[in-house]
């Protein structure tokens, strides 16, 4: 029987350092995007501040976009858990400038706008090297628990994060920064807990360019892995109601910072208990078409969180906004809800079918790809989000956007028929590796 993950002391301690990274970089977004959203209101209309929401998006993804491939050909050369600890070290000294400067009423768009340039830079070199090091840690027979279980981690910790992030900023403006700090610390020090761990020797040859664009080579032939990142990619883009969700905590449900922790909490309740139910009974058949159904009810969900205020106020009157009880506030989070699970359903097999196949000496490269794809879908969807609500207003541009993630779903069933086919996470017995690379 295969040794449990958590039996293994290197990869307890790696569990913990993704979960506390994951929750300190997500309560960071949310309240970066609640701060810019705020401090643009005192001088800009609505539309005009959903645009610098846009922008926020962009600062955090190009250090991604710049950096993603390199970041990835150094996490196959080097020691991950090295990249990782740096990488952690730089997003706490982030955190930390982002408190002091709120905390002294100093804190600006400009610095605001820089800082998230910097954690851009962290996560690119962070996500790869954390992604591709659990496989690391553990023997091979029990490599699908830890993929599984590294990816609740994540997904948990992408959903509570946002939400931790709002309540701490009800409680005060600098307390989420400097609670995320203390959270990239905690991961720092895990990662300095875990002992050297055997890696793949690998012979590399070619150029250091070509053997970064091998991690593209790999998703382009790879048709299961590309369909499955690609899905994600376009769905998220589109369906990005999160993005508007400081927009929809303060002028459209207007319900304050206080209702936004609630509305991020909504889609983490909902994450965290599919979470729950994988760790115990994991999915185990017909895992494309599961996956498929859930990104379209992640876009039926967002429809319907897009829509329900506009409806039940006309409905209603302005009783239906305005409370946490208001049946409109009310409406979003059962929708929000739904979103956060079917995501997680999505993300889980998502996740578990690049790791499994990917062989070990391409992950850190396959891994940036992904983390490449996920940020684009996450900080392009803000600002997709963003530049679209300043153009046709948030609600339509919310509702738009879950519609889309609906069309995309059923065309990529069409364009990928790998992923209607893939029924379990079994992987190939012999992957392909590189013919550039070989293990010696």
């Amino acid at each position: 029987m295969p040794i449990h993950p958590f039996a293994i002391a290197n990869f307890r301690a790696y569990w913990v350092a993704r979960f506390a990274a994951t929750l300190g970089q997500m309560a960071l977004v949310i309240v970066i995007g609640w701060q810019v959203y705020d401090i643009a209101r005192a001088t800009m209309t609505i539309k005009e501040a959903a645009f610098q929401l846009g922008l926020i998006g962009v600062a955090q993804f190009l250090p991604l976009l710049v950096l993603s491939l390199f970041a990835g050909w150094l996490a196959d050369r080097i020691d991950r858990r090295w990249i990782a600890r740096a990488a952690l070290a730089l997003e706490a000294l982030c955190g930390l400038s982002l408190g002091w400067l709120t905390y002294t009423d100093t804190i600006t768009l400009p610095a605001l706008f820089g800082i998230a340039a910097l954690l851009g830079v962290a996560r690119a070199f962070a996500s790869p090297a954390l992604g591709a090091l659990a496989p690391n840690l553990v023997p091979k027979e029990s490599l699908p628990t830890a993929i599984a279980l590294s990816s609740v981690s994540w997904q948990i910790g992408t959903v509570i994060g946002p939400a931790m992030g709002g309540y701490l900023y009800a409680a005060g403006p600098s307390v989420p920064y400097f609670v995320a700090s203390g959270l990239f610390l905690l991961a720092l020090v895990m990662l300095l807990l875990i002992s050297a761990v055997p890696r793949t020797t690998l012979k590399f040859t070619g150029s250091p360019w070509a053997q970064m664009v091998d991690g593209l080579h790999y998703v382009r032939r790879n048709r299961l892995v590309l369909g499955a990142i690609s899905l994600d990619l376009f769905a998220v883009l589109l369906g990005g109601a999160t993005a508007m969700l400081p927009v929809y905590a303060r002028d459209i449900l207007q319900v304050g910072s206080e209702g936004l922790g609630h509305l991020r909490a909504a889609p983490a309740l909902g994450a965290v208990m599919i979470g729950i139910f994988f760790s115990w009974r994991p999915l185990r058949t017909e895992v494309g078409k599961k996956m498929l159904a859930a990104v379209a009810i992640f876009g039926l969900a967002t429809v319907v969180f897009g829509a329900s205020a506009p409806f039940l106020v006309g409905l209603l009157g302005p009783s239906a906004i305005g409370h946490d009880f208001a049946p409109a506030v009310l409406l979003s989070l059962v929708a929000l809800f739904v979103l956060g699970a079917a995501d997680m359903v999505s993300v889980y097999v998502r996740q578990s079918l690049i790791q499994l196949y990917t062989p070990d000496q391409m992950r850190g490269r396959v891994g940036a790809v992904s983390t490449l794809f996920i940020s684009g879908s996450n900080e392009l969807g803000e600002a997709e989000s963003g530049f679209l609500a300043a153009l046709i207003g948030p609600i339509a541009a919310v509702i738009g956007g879950g519609i889309g993630a609906v069309l995309v779903t059923l065309l990529w069933a069409k364009l990928f028929p790998e992923l209607r086919r893939a029924r379990t996470f079994d992987p190939p017995a012999n992957l392909e590796v590189p013919p550039k690379e070989m293990t010696t």
